[in-house]
């Protein structure tokens, strides 16, 4: 793919805008663009728009052209995913049921189907067709979802969308499960979960999800849907005309009642980076930014929104919960994800416009299968002149041991290049992408242990950001007629052999060229943002949100009494502090809240009933009856402080468990073992209201399935005389000061040559 002539990779991360209140869209897109999203993608539920036929609204959370122009005002494109069946564990997969129960063959050329559809897409139209043009924000459409034999139906949704305003250059549909696609019309796009809620509580790690974790040329996904398909086998791979892409990367995992999978950042960057290795075109996450189903009280849903047995669906989702472990969580938390993530999206759009156009090439020796767990897992990107190899050393559930005494040799144009100069051990957890050849203004690294993170601009000189991997020491080969320079300053830049633990910075010219290179340790990679395009983009380091607000300043948030954040200085060539204007709240951070016991929990039963042999969710009347009721005290007070924002971070064990304003359930949570964390402003607790918390137990002979350490805590606590922890975090709004930066002393250099070896700041070689 390429962008005014350039390859690039694009990266979309899917955020639904009907499930976050519309004062916080900005905060979660400015939380995606500051990730490396470079594209919006988002389902449009006809439900949530048309729940009685001919009364449809656009307001509020609802107003899609207000979202699209946001994204536009943001700098970033869109895709539009408009069904109309969408899934995304909505009741119906999108209808509304005034659609889902006409006699008519859904999702089919039926007239009297089409009849239904064309009313609502020129509606739709009306709404975002002045975003489809040549030079607008709507960059794609996806027609349809997990719609496997028709492809004349997706022609036809193709015209009738046309026909109504919607277009876009690109057009795409879901291909997992073999689909059927007119392959002249949309452009087939793939997904692949580390794990799903989809399979039968008593069923071990999928096949379909350990094959995610290692590279391969294979693109389909049988898995995915295969437990709403009426047959669930997967038909002959797509034949791609098109470069692979990507709309359903796992970005976390929906948790059902049956099944609740709680994927680690790990997981979720480990398939990521093998499908980047394996020669992903486009980047697609779903879901990026989680977020809560809207409520249905007004449009007389009792068994709610959300896709549930009751809807004929054999999963039961909560009500109104769908925080889905993403990078962002539904309260605008960031996950464990984030930072891992962001650091590929970052390589990405550095190194884009040359490994767009690399090749991926698998080594002689692969791995046995998917329960091969002592092969490493390799692959390069390579176009014969430079190459970056990617390492994927994990995955969870079966855990890997350190791989020991590695080196490589890769084929390249020249010949075989084989490094490093001594073997290195992979730890378990290893992602890295090694450059080979890589090639800077005339500058050339001939390999390194150490991961391309960035580029910067200092005036006309480029420096190479790198990072370090945990547990390997560094060594690179620079070319013949490279000379290394490295400045020296106050901090140890080593400890052990090779092993990075300060920023090192380097000086790397030829005897007409030279770059900077700085090398941030693994920790600090973990704290990196990189911000900004191009010419403009910096480094930043901080263990909070960061983002670049309207002005081109440096904002941000945090819940501690004061912000820690650093960038990097091009013109000092060192790490300095973030000038931060006075903070506003001295009340900012954490503190417990008192939960009173109104009544206690009641006996429960192993189960409340099933569905195609999956455990059913209990009802609100099993709640009202079983679960233990506590009052949260000392959560009320002012709403919507400028710069400021309030959550509540639930501990507790047990089931099910429900908040309520006063009496009525505005958010629950099916129990996994992580904290809930709860957007609290957006619940609107005044100072008047009692806000409740209802937990339900979870009896000792359930038939769910939990993550390992939920298991483990299950075991070790009595959850009826188990209260739960309530903590009210508060994080305030910050932003750059315009005054001078903090002085910093000028680096002083130590000559010398440095053509192979370790990069430790010893004496050159």
């Amino acid at each position: 793919m390429t962008r005014d002539g350039v390859p690039v990779v694009p990266v979309s991360g899917e955020i639904h805008y009907s499930r976050v209140p519309r004062g916080q869209w900005r905060d979660r897109l400015n939380l995606l663009k500051a990730g490396g999203i470079t594209v919006v993608s988002t389902y449009v539920f006809w439900i949530h728009h048309e729940p009685q036929r001919g009364v449809v609204s656009f307001d509020g959370r609802l107003d899609i052209a207000a979202f699209i122009d946001l994204c536009a005002e943001l700098g970033l494109a869109v895709v539009v995913r408009i069904g109309p069946w969408c899934h995304g564990e909505v009741r119906n997969g999108g209808f509304p049921d005034w659609v889902q129960q006409a006699p008519v063959r859904h999702r089919t050329d039926d007239p009297g189907y089409l009849a239904l559809i064309e009313p609502w897409l020129c509606r739709l139209g009306q709404e975002i067709a002045p975003f489809c043009r040549p030079d607008g924000p709507v960059l794609g459409v996806q027609l349809e979802n997990e719609l496997y034999g028709q492809p004349r139906h997706i022609s036809t949704l193709k015209r009738l969308a046309t026909d109504c305003g919607i277009t876009a250059p690109f057009w795409t549909a879901t291909a997992w499960g073999g689909a059927d696609l007119p392959l002249d019309e949309v452009i087939p796009l793939f997904g692949g979960y580390g794990d799903g809620f989809w399979v039968d509580a008593d069923q071990p790690w999928d096949e379909s999800f350990r094959a995610h974790f290692f590279f391969s040329h294979e693109w389909d996904d049988p898995g995915i849907g295969a437990d709403i398909r009426s047959d669930p086998r997967a038909q002959s791979p797509v034949q791609n005309p098109y470069p692979p892409a990507t709309c359903e990367l796992g970005g976390g995992m929906a948790t059902a009642y049956h099944r609740r999978p709680r994927p680690s950042g790990f997981d979720i960057a480990a398939v990521a980076h093998n499908k980047i290795g394996s020669g992903s075109a486009w980047q697609g996450y779903y879901m990026y930014a989680g977020g809560v189903n809207p409520s249905d009280r007004d449009h007389s849903y009792r068994t709610g929104l959300q896709e549930s047995h009751d809807t004929g669906y054999p999963n039961d989702l909560p009500r109104y919960d769908y925080d889905f472990h993403a990078p962002i969580g539904s309260s605008g938390r960031l996950g464990p994800s984030h930072n891992l993530l962001r650091r590929q999206h970052a390589f990405l759009a550095a190194f884009g416009p040359s490994l767009g156009s690399m090749e991926s090439k698998l080594p002689a020796v692969e791995p046995a299968g998917v329960d091969d767990a002592r092969t490493l897992r390799w692959a390069v990107r390579s176009d014969g002149r430079s190459a970056f190899l990617f390492i994927t050393w994990h995955q969870p559930h079966v855990p890997l041991r350190t791989y020991e005494q590695v080196r490589f040799a890769v084929a390249m144009d020249d010949g075989p290049r084989q490094f490093p100069t001594d073997p290195v051990d992979i730890p378990a957890g290893t992602l890295a992408h090694w450059p080979l050849g890589l090639m800077i203004d005339g500058v050339e690294l001939e390999w390194a242990t150490a991961s391309p993170l960035t580029t910067l601009q200092d005036g006309a000189i480029t420096v190479l950001v790198l990072t370090a991997e945990h547990g390997i020491p560094l060594a690179w080969r620079w070319a013949d007629d490279v000379a290394v320079t490295r400045y020296e300053d106050d901090d140890d830049a080593s400890s052990g052999p090779g092993l990075v633990t300060r920023v090192c910075r380097y000086r790397c010219s030829t005897p007409t060229a030279h770059i900077d290179v700085v090398v941030l340790p693994a920790s600090e990679a973990d704290r990196a943002w990189l911000l900004g395009d191009g010419a403009e983009r910096q480094l930043v380091l901080s263990d909070d949100p960061v983002w670049l607000e309207a002005d081109g300043a440096l904002g941000g948030r945090t819940a501690a009494p004061e912000p820690e954040v650093r960038r990097y200085d091009t013109s000092t060539r060192a790490v300095v502090p973030v000038p931060i204007e006075a903070l506003r709240d001295a009340a900012a951070g954490r503190r417990r809240l008192p939960v009173i016991l109104r009544r206690a929990a009641q006996a429960v039963p192993t189960g409340y009933g099933e569905s195609a042999g999956r455990a059913s969710a209990p009802t609100q009347d099993d709640i009202s009856r079983l679960a233990a009721s506590y009052r949260i005290e000392g959560a009320d007070g002012p709403r919507g402080m400028e710069r400021r924002r309030r959550e509540l971070e639930i501990s507790w064990t047990g089931d099910v468990a429900q908040l309520m304003v006063g009496s009525t359930v505005v958010a629950d949570r099916f129990w996994d073992g992580s904290p809930w964390v709860v957007d609290l402003d957006g619940l609107d607790v005044g100072a008047e209201d009692a806000l409740v918390l209802t937990v339900l137990p979870l009896s000792p002979d359930h038939r769910v399935h939990l993550p390992a350490e939920a298991r483990t805590a299950l075991s070790r606590r009595n959850q009826r005389d188990d209260s739960p922890s309530v903590e009210l975090v508060e994080w305030q709004q910050w932003v750059e000061s315009s005054g001078p930066a903090p002085d910093v002393p000028s680096p002083c250099a130590t000559e010398g040559r440095a053509r192979t070896g370790p990069a430790d700041g010893s004496a050159a070689h």
